[in-house]
């Protein structure tokens, strides 16, 4: 797979784990970003997130909106 691919799906796990950690769905991810001047639908929303599809400010506007202050990433490699 390539490296940029598996990234998209790193990143868009990472992004779904800290949602379901606040019990977050689209919906209330979608108003949260509204909150920060973010306006997004849910349904596109949900698309974006399902394809990976999205710009690192975009994740990092994410998980501004659901109060997320850091995230760990683990590469699959002994730490």
């Amino acid at each position: 797979m390539p490296e940029d691919l598996e990234k998209q799906y790193q990143a868009k796990g990472l992004l779904r784990a800290e949602m379901a950690r606040r019990n977050s769905s689209y919906e209330d991810l979608a108003e949260k970003l509204k909150g920060i001047g973010v306006e997004e639908n849910p349904k596109n929303f949900s698309n974006k997130v399902g394809r990976g599809s999205f710009t690192a400010g975009f994740f990092l506007q994410c998980l501004e909106a659901i109060g997320c202050k850091s995230v760990r990433i683990v590469d699959g490699s002994d730490d």
